[in-house]
């Protein structure tokens, strides 16, 4: 293990427990990492409002071709926002060479389920409707990986277009919870605890059951969904829910590329800053939407020479 990764899994094992934590303490904790973290040098933020929905536009210095990625950060559903994810959201944003849109999307308890899709549903078609589909993808980790899905699921079966991919960074996609209760003594995970994930459940379904399709992605039908990088760690609480979207992706006929990182924390790319392995999966994941939208765009210009000759 590198000395870099040594030191973050044993700082994060010594930190003090937020089980007695209000949800306003839990929130402000995660929102410090805007103090934590600096952004990169070359990205700069602006306050994004539109139609009611809020968030910050992330952009490069040079965004290729009015690329643009819609970003829905994790956090349980519960906890999380633009301040929590900034960092992560500008350096996705410099290794795509893409602007991106971070949504603050409504959070539990005091909005649960559909909410999040809701909103992560009406800032995609907004998009579509600025760039079209070849240029936009979505992007989201843990709660917010599960919502990428969602949100596409949700959106194709409305008939609007698929982006031209999707990246799922330790998705959280299956709210029954059963696989975090029977994994959970035998991993090692100092960031997700199974009491925590299920109060989350319980505050973003209300009322609903966890094997709704929208809320657990996982049990949804994905037949239609564009090319889809998943990103996860062996050795995290949700590593069964990668796996189990994996499969469930390959098996309704989705591209999918699963990469499983050894010995990283749960969504380690968050902890960029400090951690070389998190920087070299940033980099991968830009290296996989430039692929995809130099693939998506290679046919137009085919058809554009012939239109022109």
């Amino acid at each position: 293990m590198d000395d870099d990764l040594t030191a973050l899994m044993s700082f994060l094992r010594k930190q003090p427990s937020m089980s007695s934590a209000t949800v306003a303490e839990r929130r402000a904790a995660y929102d410090r990492a805007e103090r934590a973290f600096a952004l990169p040098v070359g990205a700069t933020i602006r306050l994004w409002e539109r139609n009611g929905l809020i968030g910050e536009l992330v952009e490069p210095e040079h965004p290729v071709d009015g690329r643009t990625i819609l970003y829905l950060h994790g956090g349980g559903y519960v906890i999380g926002s633009p301040r929590s994810h900034r960092h992560l959201a500008a350096a996705i944003a410099i290794a795509a060479s893409a602007n991106v849109l971070l949504l603050d999307y409504r959070l539990a308890p005091e909005h649960p389920f559909p909410a999040a899709v809701d909103d992560a549903v009406a800032a995609y078609r907004l998009l579509l409707q600025d760039i079209g589909s070849q240029r936009l993808a979505v992007v989201g980790d843990s709660a917010g990986g599960g919502l990428t899905v969602a949100t596409l699921v949700a959106a194709l079966s409305a008939g609007d277009a698929m982006p031209a991919a999707a990246v799922c960074l330790s998705p959280w996609v299956d709210l029954t919870c059963n696989t975090i209760a029977a994994s959970a003594a035998t991993i090692s995970d100092p960031l997700v605890k199974t009491e925590d994930i299920v109060a989350y459940a319980s505050s973003y379904l209300g009322a609903n059951p966890a094997t709704h399709p929208l809320a657990s992605p996982r049990f949804a039908d994905l037949r239609g969904l564009p090319p889809m990088l998943i990103h996860a760690s062996t050795s995290e609480m949700l590593a069964s829910d990668s796996l189990g979207l994996a499969d469930a992706a390959r098996a309704a006929g989705v591209d999918v590329t699963l990469e499983m990182f050894e010995g990283v924390p749960h969504v380690w790319h968050w902890f960029w800053p400090r951690l070389e392995i998190a920087k070299a999966a940033i980099a991968q994941v830009g290296a996989f939407l430039k692929t995809v939208w130099m693939e998506q765009q290679a046919p137009t210009k085919a058809e554009n020479r012939r239109r022109t000759s």
